[in-house]
């Protein structure tokens, strides 16, 4: 028998902000959680407790998983490839050609499940809903591609979980890890064959749909 999601996904765009204000501070206050104080990013410390960097502007769009209780639970964030965004300003480098960019490709970045719902040496429900979130908030937004700058683990990761993804460059050795840049194509089978993966049933998972 298939499961539920274990929450929703809120789309939070510049026009809905003020609605979501306070579970954007936790939201912020999360990333600093994990990626200065557990990743150890400092290359992105701020002498504040909020993790937040120039690709968070009124274009940014954040896809935040919040539970039946209103606590953050994982969360993706979608910045439009028609602005400033991280692999055409500070990776361009991973790619051989000109970063990907149009009005139907979006770069995702800050991937994260909150530390309570991790599952050690695998991957979790909560990871599996966040990715369906991701697809299924692209489809309904006309996104088509997503560029994304990540750990050189993640293709085999996302190909296993039957998306369609395309290595646009070489790989980095970066003081944070090696990365790389990757072009995913969105789809209905991409999302149907997560929801599968994760043994998530056919419902939305987005808030509201």
């Amino acid at each position: 028998m298939r499961q539920p999601a274990m929450f929703k996904i809120h789309i939070v765009n510049w026009m809905n902000r003020k609605a979501y204000q306070a579970h954007l501070e936790r939201y912020f206050r999360i990333r600093h959680q994990i990626y200065i104080e557990e990743r150890n990013w400092r290359q992105i410390e701020r002498p504040i407790p909020f993790e937040i960097d120039a690709f968070d502007t009124e274009h940014t769009i954040y896809l935040i998983g919040i539970d039946d209780d209103g606590n953050i639970a994982g969360s993706s964030r979608l910045v439009p490839t028609t602005e400033p965004h991280l692999l055409s300003v500070v990776f361009p480098m991973l790619t051989e050609a000109d970063p990907p960019k149009g009005p139907e490709i979006f770069e995702w970045t800050r991937f994260f499940v909150s530390p309570p719902l991790r599952i050690s040496g695998k991957s979790s429900l909560a990871a599996g809903v966040v990715l369906c979130g991701l697809l299924e908030a692209s489809l309904v937004l006309g996104v088509t591609q997503i560029s994304v700058v990540c750990e050189a683990f993640w293709p085999n990761r996302l190909r296993k979980l039957g998306w369609s993804v395309q290595q646009l460059g070489p790989v980095l050795d970066h003081p944070d890890g090696c990365i790389l840049a990757l072009l995913i194509n969105v789809s209905a089978d991409a999302l149907a064959a997560t929801r599968a993966a994760y043994g998530l049933d056919e419902a939305s998972v987005l808030a509201n749909a």
